[in-house]
């Protein structure tokens, strides 16, 4: 089978502090060849790095500041992250970032602000955006449509939208749909969205430790569990999962230009 990519796994998380080593070899055994990796805080950084040295060619790293994560030194925060950024080479995405109105809505124009500055590190260093939006899509897209024709490429992360906002986000060239466990779930509406959305603009994820597919779900995620999504894609779309796979991975190449061919 061709070789995965899981384009968004928390690997790096203390979840994983008893046996990080071995969900690698699993992803590995397992056909995931390629590990994105996005930063969360600048607390996240040391294990996230720590990963990338221990397993190189495989792990590869994002930077940046989750919307959760804002304090009121967030400036300050994403001034030493932007030093990290132009300090080193293997880092392939600038995420995650973006906006996320569902646990607090009190820090909206912080968050506005935060992600607005994280697009332009995306714009000088010509790497892609790993874009998280919960309970704010509205405002996502009104940024995002400031910077339309400007040259941004990325994924909007997690995808679990309708066909409306599907097709918003894919007016955007270069961007792709972060597909994960979530389109397994029985009640799920993704499957009947990705009907009109090809393939060509689908990434596959797991969020891990998060959202595991059918059927590990309710178990901690992690990025063995990509070729559940693959299978579950292959009879959505009606065709081979190797297509599903070979199609995917290329996506996952296209956007992610650092990552190695293996």
């Amino acid at each position: 089978m061709i070789e995965l990519v899981d384009t968004h796994t928390h690997l790096f998380t203390a979840e994983f502090d008893v046996d990080r080593s071995a969900a690698v070899q699993r992803a590995l055994d397992a056909g995931v060849g390629a590990l994105c990796l996005p930063a969360i805080n600048e607390e996240s950084l040391p294990s996230l790095m720590a990963m990338c040295d221990a397993f190189p060619g495989v792990c590869y790293p994002m930077i940046g500041l989750h919307p959760t994560e804002l304090g009121d030194d967030y400036n300050c925060v994403l001034d030493r992250m932007y030093n990290i950024l132009k300090s080193d080479n293997r880092i392939v995405a600038i995420g995650e970032v973006g906006l996320d109105y569902y646990w607090d809505d009190t820090k909206k124009e912080m968050q506005r602000s935060a992600f607005r500055r994280q697009i332009e590190w995306a714009l000088e260093t010509a790497l892609p955006l790993a874009i998280h939006s919960r309970s704010a899509f509205d405002d996502l897209y009104t940024i995002m449509n400031e910077y339309r024709g400007r040259g941004l490429t990325g994924v909007f992360h997690c995808f679990s939208g309708n066909d409306d906002e599907a097709r918003k986000l894919l007016s955007f060239d270069g961007f792709y749909l972060g597909i994960g466990g979530v389109v397994t779930y029985k009640k799920s509406t993704l499957p009947d969205v990705l009907k009109s959305v090809p393939l060509e603009r689908v990434l596959l994820e797991t969020d891990s430790p998060y959202l595991a597919p059918v059927p590990k779900r309710g178990k901690r995620n992690e990025s063995s569990y990509v070729p559940y999504i693959a299978d579950f894609l292959a009879g959505v779309y009606g065709c081979p999962v190797e297509e599903v796979a070979s199609v995917t991975t290329a996506n996952a190449r296209n956007l992610f230009t650092k990552i190695a061919n293996r």
